[in-house]
């Protein structure tokens, strides 16, 4: 590791080390590494002709990535790994080829858009391979003489490479090379010794037009004559390495070397110069022996058809690694961010005190959970703690912050609408090109396309929105002061313009295939901007918090940061209040209903809600409520619901018809089914209606029914009980149908997040193995602990039920007897007091019938119906007990 100048000259304590340090990367070596074994193995095949100008070029391979996430870095130490062994870190292994490398690094930062920005490169690669002493080189050096005197006359080139610092080991030895070879060239052609260059040239393309022998062993390539008598121009220097090229190829092996050139910082020359970008682009196409490795922020555009005209070589044909989404065999590669562990390496290499990290643990948490992974913010989180530490000792808290030195790098690259796009999608977590143009206000897509090609935008092409914000240049906009910053009002009218594209994105897309994802998307991200810019009008999410709700799938939802994310805080916005009300009835899956209950209370006295919220959080509450017993509090909240009409109302005569067969008023709660419809769910309705009785044909119908109409309306959730509930009326009376039954039930189940309705298939499983010694009671037994802790008393008379069943199956006339007493008290309220008679008559005991308990045919048919049941399964056991 090299020491970080910069770092040492901060402070008067010479007491710490800084060092630039470098973290891994074995990835990006492994993938040059196997570039340059495929690039020697090609070059050394018999068939391979490096003036073939026509066959499609793999001698590239190109990183990309934003600023300041190493890629610089990445190419100075694959510089010195290639130079010297002793550099290369252990971790990326030995390579395996043995053939003489020559690495020559370029920086094009340094560029403009002038012609000269070439001839640096032209001459930084050949003061290269001066370095190769005894190598001619002569109708290159030939060629690149002429150019030089004509387009700099009077300016010797070894003055040239002094002013312009491209001085080096070699740098001497250039303008001697280049002389010897001109005075070889007049010697061949037996011409003076003083012959100028021109006449030395002119002389030497007769001879070769004349094919003389002589002739062909200094320039013998093919193309050497029109190359040197060509005007001697910028356009022709671009064509010489043809030339270098050649000579290179019929080198002899024991001199033999192949060049890596490493050109950094392409985005300096790509897009906004193409003649600049030209120039290269001839550069690596007429050097087919030379691998050439690229680093720049943006991925290369060369297999793109459409640069036709302003490249030489554009397409897929001519450029197969570089066409998108090659996969393996690609030649472009992302540099990604670093991982929380190599950042966490970084930062305690960076600054070292008597053999340890400068930086304290919690401190490196700190700025490598603020970084995103981006290698910049951790140097500048570096420099920063050096700064503080001038005066007092840094904390954690110093590095909450962002660095506007990272956001002037990448605004640096953008157009002006590009930078206004770029603060657009700012305020979203993921977007495309479509979400990002509506929230930038524009009338056309062309800058948010041409945003999400820079390397500042990921992509994922499997998500619902593709591309989402580099994690740290988000954060750093979010707090940007730069000179074209947003104020608070902008925010406010892009994040409102942002929540109506969502808003149509989600009502133009909802009935697709991916409608439910998208749904779940939209509302993840709308809630957050309603919250984040008090956005008080929050429009399609209510609409959309009730399309939630329908399906009873019960997604994650609430966002970062939100009440409804965050125990303990409460909702000071309706977008907040909103959040923890679709939070809390998707929470109740995994927690107590008790809690649930006293969410809803606590959002609903906020007053924060509209009105249909509103209604949502009464509705899901009374459901609490009746799950928990408090069946008088969950009769005010339906009745409340479906007196007040709205789109809830039909769920609040559900409940109410639920609460009356829970009460017993099996008459009443049958009334109301046809008032109910597909919202309120009519055939389940009827089906838990009918089972109770022993009516079990009727109540599988109608189950049936309510499967085939959820799967009508696409309503996958509603479909999953409607089979649950199948399940359990078909466990009663077909123990082999209910094996398929359970199967389809689990098979539906899967993915969803059902609490009470899966607690409920086990429960439908230990009918379906009533009688059998397949550990009924055990199973019984741990069920009854998770459906306390689930805060369901309701399932616990169900559960009670298959026990009961067992036991009669078996003539467990003891246990029966005790669980029939157990169920009489669970039941002392009235709530569910059927399932006593039910247990009762499934063993033919002497037990009153309840007097709150109205059957719809009486008391002895159910009676019939549960003993029959009982002596069809214990004549279906017979045989194999």
């Amino acid at each position: 590791m090299a020491a970080d100048l910069r770092a040492l000259f901060s402070s008067n304590d010479p007491s710490f080390d800084a060092d630039e340090a470098f973290t891994n990367r074995e990835h990006q070596w492994a993938l040059v590494a196997g570039a340059l074994e495929e690039h020697l193995r090609r070059t050394q095949e018999p068939g391979f002709d490096v003036e073939d100008l026509e066959t499609p070029r793999t001698n590239l391979i190109v990183f990309h990535g934003v600023g300041g996430v190493g890629k610089s870095t990445l190419l100075r130490k694959i510089e010195a790994a290639l130079t010297a062994a002793e550099h290369r870190p252990a971790q990326w292994g030995a390579p395996s080829w043995t053939e003489r490398l020559l690495p020559v690094r370029i920086d094009l930062s340094r560029s403009a858009s002038t012609g000269s920005d070439f001839e640096r490169v032209i001459l930084t690669i050949r003061l290269a391979l001066a370095g190769n002493p005894g190598v001619p080189l002569p109708s290159f050096d030939l060629a690149l003489r002429r150019y030089w005197e004509h387009t700099h006359p009077g300016e010797p080139l070894d003055e040239y490479v002094r002013r312009t610092r491209l001085m080096g080991r070699f740098a001497t030895a250039l303008p001697q090379q280049m002389q010897t070879a001109v005075g070889e060239a007049a010697a061949v052609l037996q011409l003076p010794g003083g012959a100028a260059v021109g006449q030395i040239t002119g002389a030497l393309v007769e001879a070769l037009r004349e094919r003389r022998e002589r002739a062909r062993v200094l320039a013998g390539c093919s193309r050497a004559a029109a190359l040197l008598e060509a005007n001697p121009d910028l356009e022709a220097l671009s064509f010489y390495p043809h030339l270098l090229a050649w000579e290179l190829d019929r080198l002899p092996a024991k001199k033999r070397v192949t060049p890596v050139v490493l050109l950094d910082t392409f985005e300096e020359t790509a897009d906004r110069h193409r003649d600049f970008e030209r120039l290269l682009q001839r550069l690596v196409w007429l050097m087919p022996n030379v691998l050439f490795v690229v680093s720049g922020r943006s991925r290369l555009a060369w297999a793109d058809p459409a640069l036709h005209g302003q490249l030489d070589w554009t397409g897929p044909a001519a450029w197969p690694g570089l066409v998108p989404g090659t996969g393996a065999g690609g030649r472009q590669h992302l540099i990604g961010d670093l991982s929380p562990k190599d950042c966490d390496t970084h930062l305690a290499r960076r600054l070292v005190q008597d053999g340890e990290p400068l930086m304290g643990a919690g401190i490196r948490a700190r700025i490598t959970a603020r970084s995103h992974g981006l290698p910049l913010h951790l140097d500048l989180a570096a420099a920063r703690f050096l700064e503080i530490r001038r005066t007092r000792t840094p904390e954690p808290a110093d590095f909450d912050c962002t660095f506007p030195a990272l956001l002037a790098r990448t605004l640096s690259d953008l157009t002006p609408e590009e930078r206004h796009v770029l603060r657009s999608v700012s305020l979203l977590d993921a977007f495309d090109v479509d979400l990002a143009t509506r929230a930038a206000g524009l009338d056309r897509q062309a800058p948010a396309r041409q945003l999400v090609e820079r390397p500042l935008v990921t992509e994922n092409p499997y998500a619902l929105w593709p591309y989402h914000l580099h994690g740290a240049i988000r954060s750093a906009l979010h707090t940007d002061h730069g000179e074209d910053h947003w104020t608070s009002a902008d925010r406010h009218q892009a994040a409102g313009r942002a929540l109506a594209a969502l808003g149509e994105q989600w009502t133009t897309h909802s009935a697709t295939t991916t409608g439910r994802m998208l749904l779940v998307a939209c509302l993840r991200q709308g809630l957050r901007l309603a919250r984040d810019h008090h956005l008080d009008d929050l429009g399609w999410l209510t609409d959309a918090a009730h399309a939630y709700t329908d399906d009873s799938v019960w997604e994650p939802l609430a966002p970062a940061g939100t009440p409804g994310g965050n125990a303990g805080a409460g909702p000071d916005t309706p977008a907040d209040a909103l959040a923890e009300v679709l939070t809390a009835i998707a929470r109740r899956q995994h927690e107590h209903r008790a809690r649930t209950a006293e969410r809803l209370t606590t959002v609903l006295a906020t007053g924060l809600l509209p009105d249909d919220a509103t209604a949502l959080a009464l509705y899901y509450r009374a459901k609490a409520y009746k799950d928990l017993g408090r069946t008088g509090d969950a009769r005010t909240g339906m009745q409340c619901v479906a007196e007040t009409g709205g789109r809830l109302a039909a769920r609040g005569r559900r409940g109410l018809a639920s609460l009356a067969r829970i009460a017993g008023d099996f008459p009443a709660a049958l009334a109301a089914v046809p008032t109910l419809g597909w919202k309120g769910r009519h055939h389940r309705v009827a089906g838990d209606i009918h089972w109770p009785h022993g009516d079990i044909d009727t109540a599988i119908t109608a189950f049936e029914a309510a499967r085939a109409e959820a799967e009508q309306h696409g309503a996958v959730g509603e479909r999953a009980i409607a089979q649950v509930r199948l399940a359990l009326a078909v466990a009663f009376a077909d123990r082999f149908r209910a094996d398929d039954e359970l199967e389809l039930a689990h098979q539906l189940l899967e993915g969803l997040d059902q609490r009470a309705t899966t607690l409920l298939a086990r429960i439908a499983a230990l009918v379906k193995d009533a009688g059998t010694d397949l550990d009924v009671t055990a199973r019984a037994q741990s069920l009854r602990h998770e459906i306390t802790a689930a805060g369901l008393p309701w399932l616990t008379g169900l559960l009670e039920i298959a026990l009961a069943f067992h036991h009669a199956v078996r003539d467990e006339h003891q246990d029966l007897t005790d669980l029939v007493d157990r169920l009489h008290t669970l039941t002392a309220d009235g709530d569910f007091a059927y399932f006593t008679d039910v247990a009762a008559a499934m063993g033919n005991l002497p037990h009153p019938p309840r007097p709150t308990v109205r059957w719809l045919h009486g008391h002895d048919p159910v009676r019939d119906s549960w003993h029959a049941l009982v002596t069809t399964r214990r004549a279906h056991l017979k045989p194999s007990s």
